[in-house]
């Protein structure tokens, strides 16, 4: 197999001459069919690399991340067949990648530096370069590292990698109590993995509490491994000698049901999602229903009815529970069609306010200082142009599109592509005007 043309080929595949073109002012109504989880699939795929049997992964996004991550784990020797949704991944030949392979991968694919942990776990060493992806902040990964260290890993930079190796001569990390300075998703799931398979026991403080860690703990339990605690604050890990495989689904896509939920409040419309889990989007659930949305749920069916007139309401974005940082831009879309004016403050990421110059150049009234966005309703959006800087921002913007007068075209579709499966088509099935060009 040529990997490099592989890896050209998905970046072609999603290609920035892609756009969006929306035929705004249509009433949507029926179902959606969530998908998996993104930000769980990536992870849990990083996760096999600690098994030495197969893992067998469904409701797996058709994702162009998913793709990347999938091109990763070759270059590392694991074989991968995808039928559909299902991820079957054989680690028994797992060896460390070429490095120029690497470094392209990583580079397009933020969460592939996760992998240090597992890798790590099972290698004792590892050189990983520097992570890419969205360009929405810093995104540190100071907490990775100086967490690693605790469990016994030692660490230099050169040209852009990050080189580390186990002290111990075993070759096998040591357990730790680690308090994290804060609530980081990513270094929580780093430390999960790594502590899965080191030597004693390993406490994690002030540990994240996504239902994406709640899901990796989940499978590493299938594994073989002895967690404790996730979703909470404390997490406890006695490490194992190994993992097995097992078989295992992706929770759904909690940030692509908000999206579908506030495309519906910006519509106006009636639609259901399924499967849906409403404890994972009670922060963004109670916000619409003070707007003036109403839920009904069962079965894991949740339906989302709301008022033709919405009322504007404050937001800030903050680690699960909070809001997520994630449904911010599409939320500030919303708003800029409710009656009143709202605040919404970005506590996670300094640089994620990009699309208020696109949604004003929309006719929306939005004004920002010091990561806070003053949000003035206004009665319609017009139909334009724009162009998604991000994943979230691009949605954000087609969201905007659905409910504005006229036509608008958005550009910037291999964002986009990163985190939603069939994203116009979902939507044309509940009578929406898109079409993907």
């Amino acid at each position: 197999m040529d990997i490099k043309n592989n890896v050209t080929k998905i970046f072609k595949n999603f290609s920035h001459k892609k756009y969006l073109k929306i035929e705004g002012g249509k009433f949507l109504k029926g179902n959606i069919e969530i998908s998996g989880a993104k930000n769980s699939a990536l992870v849990l795929m990083a996760a096999s690399i600690l098994s030495k049997g197969e893992i067998n992964l469904f409701n797996v996004p058709q994702i162009s991340d998913v793709s990347i991550m999938s091109k990763l784990l070759i270059t590392m020797g694991i074989n991968i067949k995808s039928n559909a949704n299902q991820l079957t991944i054989n680690t028994k030949e797992i060896i460390i990648p070429p490095q120029d392979l690497f470094f392209d991968l990583c580079n397009a694919l933020r969460v592939s530096f996760f992998c240090i942990g597992p890798i790590l776990a099972r290698f004792g060493k590892a050189k990983i370069p520097l992570p890419g992806g969205c360009s929405i902040g810093s995104r540190p990964i100071d907490e990775h590292i100086d967490s690693l260290k605790k469990l016994g890993v030692i660490f230099q930079y050169r040209n852009n990698y990050v080189i580390a190796k186990v002290i111990n001569p075993q070759k096998r990390l040591l357990g730790s109590s680690i308090n994290f300075k804060c609530k980081s998703v990513g270094a929580t799931e780093t430390l999960l993995m790594a502590a899965s398979l080191a030597k004693g026991k390993t406490i994690l403080n002030n540990a994240a509490e996504e239902p994406e860690i709640v899901d990796l703990a989940n499978m590493l339990n299938l594994m073989g491994a002895r967690i404790k605690g996730a979703g909470s604050e404390c997490i406890t890990i006695e490490g194992v000698e190994s993992l097995k495989g097992c078989d295992y689904t992706v929770i759904p896509d909690r940030i692509e049901a908000g999206t579908f939920l506030l495309a519906a409040a910006i519509t106006r419309s009636t639609i259901s999602l399924f499967p849906c889990e409403p404890n994972h989007l009670k922060a963004l659930i109670n916000k619409l229903e003070l707007c003036g949305c109403k839920f009904e749920y069962s079965n894991f069916c949740l339906k989302i009815i709301p008022n033709q007139i919405l009322n504007s309401v404050d937001i800030t974005t903050g680690p699960f529970p909070d809001f997520p940082t994630d449904l911010q831009a599409p939320f500030m879309a919303l708003m800029a069609t409710t009656n009143g004016i709202s605040k919404i403050k970005e506590t996670v990421f300094e640089n994620r306010m990009h699309h208020v110059k696109e949604l004003n150049h929309m006719g929306a009234k939005i004004t920002v200082k010091n990561n806070i966005a003053k949000v003035i309703g206004v009665k319609k959006l017009q139909g334009r142009e724009v162009t998604g800087s991000d994943l979230r921002a691009t949605a954000a913007l087609a969201i905007a599109g659905l409910s504005a007068n006229g036509k608008t075209i958005v550009k910037g579709l291999e964002h986009l592509e990163r985190g939603y499966e069939n994203f116009s088509e979902k939507f044309q099935e509940i009578g929406a005007s898109i079409l993907k060009k």
